[in-house]
């Protein structure tokens, strides 16, 4: 099985839309970390983890935790991922359950970067990787350029 069908088989909706995988698989990092561009370390709220997660935000896996700790980075809860000029936005995804699963990066063109656990980098739809395994898109974070 080829890696495309690999990844389609894990996440059905990107086989009826545009995606591409843009870096081979590694363990260095996960997608909390790679939706803001970090690739030397794998954050994780998780109690017993001994991974990053930043200083004085609730170690606990919630849509409220998550916010908090990009909050300590500049970003602020948005209304929408729609793009716009000078703005870096991520997504964070959870399932029916509230449970946050996954956090995406905006890129400029409009198309979002993910880094799918310990598989590869893709650039994808927004509702690309949407399904029973992330669940879909619940929260928008922006971070504004000066």
């Amino acid at each position: 099985m080829d890696i495309n069908a690999e990844l389609e088989q894990e996440w059905p909706n990107l086989s009826d839309t545009q995606y591409r995988i843009t870096s081979s698989h590694t363990p260095s990092y996960n997608c909390l970390a790679w939706a803001i561009e970090e690739d030397d370390r794998w954050w994780s709220p998780l109690p017993e983890d001994d991974y990053y997660w930043p200083e004085g935000v609730p170690r606990e896996v919630s849509v409220e935790a998550f916010t908090k700790a990009y909050a300590t980075l500049g970003f602020v809860v948005c209304e929408t991922g729609a793009l716009e000029p000078n703005v870096e936005k991520i997504a964070i995804y959870a399932t029916s359950d509230g449970k946050p699963q996954h956090v995406a990066r905006q890129l400029s063109s409009g198309l979002w970067a993910s880094k799918l656990g310990r598989l590869e980098d893709i650039e994808h739809e927004l509702l690309g990787i949407s399904g029973t395994l992330y669940g879909t898109p619940q929260t928008f974070m922006a971070r504004y350029q000066t």
